[in-house]
């Protein structure tokens, strides 16, 4: 994962200004809301890879399951301990059994992630016969490098959506992709990555206006 080192960096930043903003952005974007509506109730551990600072574990709880969270980031995690059990370990290679999970998530990081594709393997792996994922990220149609969102009412799309890059390109230097960069995939591209995982479509999802910000699915483990 490309994350781990630059959220380091950030990590004090991101706690104390960026979490606040996000708090706000959740109820606009309901990615909270997203979470808990896909993941749906059910009990024992979730696993949250890419968990961040923990920000959305109580989204995990509030559903009736138990929160654990793996990440790259150490400075990220300091701030993780207080809200969820964590360890520090990359997606890619999860150090849990196989088949040991119902439910796993990742909220608002595949761009994190060059090696999506691996995470989700891993997910998939991890994963119990019939478990559940559920993916919130950002909508790759209408967020990226080529998108300029200065205005809201009318999102320009510069040419590069159809390109697979990672960029520090952003429209705002107060986010965190001009910090730490992005990794983009077309659509199809990242929903083939669940297809190749083993990993079945269930639901979708989208969130924000006038044009959506977020894009949501939870898919199960088939076999």
């Amino acid at each position: 994962m490309r994350g781990g080192p630059g959220y380091d960096e950030i990590a004090d930043w991101y706690e104390a200004e960026f979490l606040p903003q996000r708090a706000v952005a959740d109820d606009e974007l309901g990615i909270g809301r997203t979470l808990r509506l896909l993941l749906g109730p059910g009990d024992g551990p979730c696993l949250e890879v890419g968990c961040g600072t923990g920000a959305y574990a109580d989204a995990v709880r509030a559903v009736g399951r138990t929160p654990l969270g793996v990440d790259l980031s150490a400075g990220m995690l300091r701030y993780a301990h207080g809200r969820l059990p964590v360890v520090r370990a990359d997606a890619t290679r999860l150090p849990v059994r196989d088949g040991a999970l119902s439910a796993v998530v990742a909220v608002m990081v595949h761009t994190d992630m060059p090696g999506y594709p691996a995470v989700l393997r891993e997910t998939a792996r991890v994963l119990a016969p019939g478990g559940t994922f559920v993916h919130v990220g950002v909508h790759p149609c209408f967020c990226g490098g080529f998108a300029d969102r200065t205005d809201p009412n009318a999102v320009l799309i510069r040419p590069g959506y159809r390109d697979s890059a990672w960029t520090r390109e952003s429209w705002t230097d107060r986010g965190i992709r001009d910090k730490v960069g992005a990794t983009h995939n077309p659509l199809p591209e990242l929903l083939h990555m669940f297809l190749d995982a083993g990993l079945t479509f269930e639901r979708f999802a989208e969130g924000g206006t006038p044009t959506p910000i977020v894009f949501a699915v939870r898919a199960r483990r088939s076999s």
